[in-house]
């Protein structure tokens, strides 16, 4: 049984992750850090060096603002940290990676198991179809109500094809400026912002005579709670490092097999 301390439990993610673990047997939330007071099946604490119930790991989403009181606490109770909210500084993620010589932290910005298994996917697909001459295009398409573009998301995607090919591609976002032919090194993004569209990320290698597509769509908030839950059961126990979530996919492999 892995024990949770869900460190933003009153925000949509965390709520969606405590009607999760309901339903968990191997997981259970034990405590939650909120900036607000509210009811809960478990004790919640608006301070969070106030919370003293023993637990095995932390699921933050919450925000930046947060970090440092967050790393601090973890790091002196010694608990691995699922890190889940995005939009850290660079002087954040510095501090993350210090708080990683000292405790086992996984910071994933899309925690969808099925995302990190295309991630997986695209770096292979790459290896073949980019030295082929293959053209890579990404297209996400969100609600109207998401703020940045392109997504986090299609920015991780784009950053592991990059890797994968060397870091030989330029990242191209707007090509209305530009009346010439398509450069061979491009990699282009594009997004789409419109009604209540859920989130899609589609990867296309492009060739001179086939076309192959790599599509993912997010119906609910729950694929990227399942995620959370299981890199904190993962994490759970580690030694100190930095760990992302083709460790858990890794893992889960391993023991299906």
């Amino acid at each position: 049984m892995t024990k949770i301390i869900m460190h933003g439990c009153n925000g949509r993610m965390g709520r969606v992750i405590a009607d999760l673990v309901k339903e968990d047997p191997d997981a259970e939330i034990v405590a939650g850090i909120d900036i607000a007071e509210s009811e809960a099946a478990f004790p919640v604490f608006t301070d969070i060096n106030a919370c003293d119930v023993e637990a095995d790991a932390i699921i933050d989403f919450s925000s930046p603002k947060a970090l440092e009181s967050l790393l601090t606490f973890a790091e002196a109770k010694a608990l691995p940290l699922v890190l889940c909210t995005t939009g850290f500084s660079t002087e954040q993620l510095d501090r993350i990676r210090e708080a990683g010589t000292k405790i086992a932290v996984l910071k994933s910005a899309n925690m969808s198991l099925g995302i990190n298994t295309i991630i997986k996917l695209l770096k292979d697909a790459t290896n073949v179809f980019v030295p082929a001459g293959y053209d890579v295009e990404i297209v996400e398409q969100h609600h109207n109500q998401k703020l940045d573009a392109p997504s986090g998301t299609a920015l991780a995607l784009a950053d592991a094809i990059n890797e994968a090919a060397n870091g030989q591609l330029e990242y191209v976002y707007d090509r209305s400026q530009v009346r010439q032919k398509r450069d061979k090194k491009e990699l282009g993004i594009s997004a789409v912002r419109a009604g209540n569209i859920p989130g899609t990320h589609e990867v296309f290698f492009a060739g001179p005579d086939e076309l192959i597509e790599i599509k993912h769509l997010a119906y609910s908030r729950s694929i990227f709670a399942n995620g959370a839950i299981s890199a904190a059961k993962f994490l759970a126990g580690k030694k100190p490092g930095m760990y992302d979530m083709s460790d858990v996919i890794a893992d889960m492999t391993g023991k299906a097999e």
